[in-house]
C-alpha cells in the first residue's frame, strides 16, 4: 500500500471512529436524560400521628423535593404522598414497589429488609430527661428539647390519669419496683408489632424485667396511631402506653384541648417504665421499585439532606419531630435485629 493510500486510509478510520463516538455519546446522552425524567415519585409514611395531620403537614414536601431534585438533574413530574393504614402497610408497600421511599422507623425497616434499602437515618433535638429510672420523667416539669442533635431515643411508657395509671405511678414514685402482679394488672396500649418504641422495645423490656413477653399481658389493645392511643389514654379506656420519648411534649396541647382533660399532661402521666436507646427513624427506599436506581438513591439522599437544612424543610419533617438526616449504614440497626431475634424466641 503507498503512503498516500496509508494516510487515507487512517484518515478514514479516525472520521469513522469519530462519528461512532459521538452518535455513542449522544444515544447515551439523551438514554441519560431520560432516565432522569421521573413520572411519579410515592412516599409512604408511617401513621405514628393522625394521618390527616401527616398529610396536611407534608402536602409542601412535593414541590419542595421536586426543587432539590431538579438540582441534582432530575425532572419529577409529581410526587405522591400516602400515610399507610399501618406501618405494616408501609413495609410492605416498599417491598413491593408500590412505594419508592419510605418514612419508617428501624423496627419496620429490619422487618421488610428483604425489600427495602436504608438511606438515612433522623437527627432529633435531645430531651433534658434521658434516665432509664423511670421516676426521673416523674417531675411534673415539661420535658424539653436540647441543642444537642441525637440519633437515637428511648421508649417511655406512660401511665395515664385512670385509677389504675395512678396507681401504678404511685409506686414508681415512692421508689418501688412493679411486681408482674402490677403490669399485668393493667389495661395496655400498643402500637403495631414493628413499632420500635410502641411494640418492640416494650417487648424486650417485658422479657429483661419479668421474663415475660406481650402475649403474657392480660389485657392489650392495638391503637392505630399516637394520637389515637393518646386519647384512649386521657379518657381512661387504656392504663399504660409506650411511646416515643418526646411524645408527651407532641400531645401536650392537645390533652387539654382536644382530649378536654381538666390539667395538663405532665400533672395527670407518670413514667412507668423507660426502654434502652433505640436508633432514631429511616429513609428507606424500595428495592423492588422500577424508578429507584442508584443514582436516584444518591439524588435523594442528598436532596432530604438539604432539604432538612432549609427552614421551609424543617416544617415539614417535623411532623416526626425530625431535624435532619445523616447516611445510614444497614448495620445501624443490628440493634433491631438483636431485638427481633429476641421476639421471635419468646414466640416459639
Amino acid at each position: 500500500m503507498s503512503k498516500n493510500a496509508k494516510t487515507l486510509a487512517a484518515i478514514v478510520i479516525v472520521v469513522i471512529v469519530a462519528i461512532v463516538a459521538y452518535f455513542g455519546f449522544t444515544h447515551a446522552g439523551a438514554k441519560e436524560t431520560s432516565d432522569k425524567t421521573i413520572k411519579d415519585l410515592k412516599i409512604y409514611f408511617v401513621p405514628s400521628k393522625q394521618p390527616d395531620q401527616i398529610v396536611t403537614m407534608t402536602a409542601p414536601l412535593k414541590g419542595l423535593l421536586t426543587k432539590e431534585l431538579k438540582k441534582e438533574g432530575y425532572d419529577v413530574k409529581n410526587v405522591d404522598i400516602k400515610v399507610g393504614t399501618s406501618y405494616e402497610a408501609a413495609g410492605e408497600a416498599l417491598t413491593s414497589g408500590t412505594a419508592d421511599i419510605g418514612f419508617i422507623p428501624g423496627g419496620t425497616y429490619v422487618m421488610y429488609q428483604d425489600g427495602a434499602k436504608v438511606l438515612l437515618t433522623a437527627t432529633r433535638a435531645g430531651l433534658n430527661k434521658n434516665s432509664s429510672d423511670p421516676e426521673k420523667w416523674n417531675d411534673g416539669k415539661p420535658t424539653e428539647q436540647t441543642s444537642k442533635q441525637s440519633s437515637k431515643y428511648r421508649s417511655i411508657f406512660i401511665a395515664g390519669p385512670s385509677k389504675k395509671g395512678q396507681e401504678l405511678a404511685k409506686k414508681v414514685n415512692a421508689g418501688e419496683k412493679l411486681t408482674w402482679e402490677d403490669i399485668n394488672s393493667a389495661k395496655w396500649g400498643l402500637s403495631s408489632t414493628t413499632s420500635s418504641a410502641g411494640y418492640i422495645y416494650p417487648a424486650l423490656w417485658l422479657n429483661k424485667n419479668y421474663k415475660k413477653t406481650i402475649s403474657d399481658l392480660k389485657s392489650t389493645v392495638t391503637v392505630d396511631s399516637y394520637g389515637s392511643g393518646m386519647a384512649r389514654l386521657a379518657s381512661g379506656q387504656i392504663d399504660v402506653m409506650p411511646a416515643y420519648g418526646d411524645a408527651r411534649r407532641d400531645f401536650a396541647s392537645a390533652w387539654t384541648t382536644d382530649y378536654k382533660q381538666p390539667q395538663s399532661i405532665w400533672q395527670e402521666t407518670n413514667v412507668i417504665g423507660v426502654s434502652q436507646e433505640i436508633y432514631n427513624d429511616t429513609i428507606s427506599v424500595s428495592k423492588k421499585s422500577k424508578t429507584m436506581t442508584p443514582e436516584l438513591e444518591k439524588a435523594v439522599s442528598k436532596a432530604f439532606i438539604n432539604l432538612a437544612k432549609t427552614d421551609a424543610g424543617k416544617k415539614v419533617i417535623a411532623i416526626y419531630s425530625h431535624e435532619g438526616y445523616e447516611p445510614a449504614q444497614s448495620s445501624n440497626y443490628d440493634g433491631e435485629r438483636d431485638a427481633q431475634k429476641v421476639l421471635k424466641n419468646l414466640q416459639k
